[in-house]
């Protein structure tokens, strides 16, 4: 393995309500944004509507289009082409015909920019359809982190897998926390994004107890924390390299890959750095406070024990 640092001796444990208490702050900072919103912002794959892809023969600006579809969201396409997303919510009907809302939105734009432009696609979704794609993509969430919690207890203790499925349900909480925070548009490609980081951040976390399982097989007179703390330490090398390059890829769709998975690749960026400070900072204490406390349990059970009196010699 390439090491990039040498004997390093950081006490991550020790802390560990540090890291609490910026996770806390992380997961306050988005429940706020979210009461502030009111709800997230959701695409078109989840409320229903029209969404047209429209081109310009001349260069014009997002106000110009909005001012002419008051009743729309308007996104810029940055490709050089004059290119805008129109998302309408008229005309997303169940049989998902985008013919209403491409009418309505060419309507409206003839009023301002007639035969200055021309409609390159229309894609409609229904509200039924778009609640129960909204239902089947929290379903495929959850079934992601149940499938977690099962394999991760069959294959350490179970309280390795609850620690690892709470560290990964931080991390979609805290990157939908941050879609809320800038208000970025959720659709099924954030769900596709979101699911690629309950994959990656539990890989890093397994790849960590892993080593503490080493560990503990030939340092069995050491103390749970001193064994994670050096677990920890010593994959952080693999771990900056293979999260150092996967962020470096992200950030490069999230800067130069275009509007179209611009949303994708910001789920993306912020994800990979929550899922590995979670592995390091979030998964492990929490398997060790649960040890500390087992074992504090223990000791107080043992302590107030009743031990029964010697029978006297008769």
């Amino acid at each position: 393995m390439v090491e990039l640092f040498g004997n390093i001796n950081i006490d991550w444990l020790g802390k560990r309500k540090i890291f609490f208490g910026i996770t806390t702050l992380l997961i306050a900072i988005g429940l706020i944004s979210l009461l502030v919103h009111g709800q997230f912002r959701y695409g078109v794959d989840f409320k229903g509507g029209t969404i047209v892809k429209v081109r310009f023969n001349e260069k014009t600006d997002t106000a110009k289009v909005r001012a002419a579809v008051p009743n729309a969201d308007i996104q810029e396409l940055l490709n050089g082409q004059n290119d805008f997303l129109i998302d309408y919510q008229g005309g997303g009907d169940a049989s998902a015909d985008a013919s209403q809302g491409r009418e309505a939105i060419t309507q409206a734009l003839n009023k301002n920019f007639a035969g200055k432009f021309q409609i390159l696609s229309a894609q409609s979704v229904g509200p039924k359809v778009g609640a129960d794609l909204r239902r089947q993509a929290v379903m495929a969430t959850l079934y992601a982190l149940g499938g977690i919690l099962v394999y991760i207890a069959f294959r350490f203790e179970w309280i390795y897998g609850a620690a690892a499925v709470f560290a990964v349900f931080h991390d979609t909480l805290v990157t939908l926390g941050m879609f809320s925070l800038f208000n970025r548009e959720i659709n099924l490609t954030v769900i596709a994004a979101l699911l690629t980081l309950v994959g990656y951040s539990v890989n890093d976390t397994i790849v960590v107890f892993d080593r503490v399982r080493e560990n503990l097989k030939i340092r069995r007179r050491d103390s749970l924390e001193s064994v994670m703390n050096d677990s920890i330490n010593q994959t952080l090398s693999r771990t900056i390299l293979t999260s150092g390059l996967t962020f470096l890829t992200v950030l490069a769709l999230f800067i130069f890959g275009g509007e179209i998975i611009n949303h994708f690749a910001f789920a993306m960026v912020i994800g990979i750095i929550i899922g590995t400070y979670s592995s390091i900072a979030i998964a492990s204490p929490l398997v060790l406070i649960y040890s500390n406390l087992k074992g504090t349990i223990a000791k107080q059970a043992v302590s107030t024990a009743k031990i029964p009196k010697p029978a006297k010699a008769k």
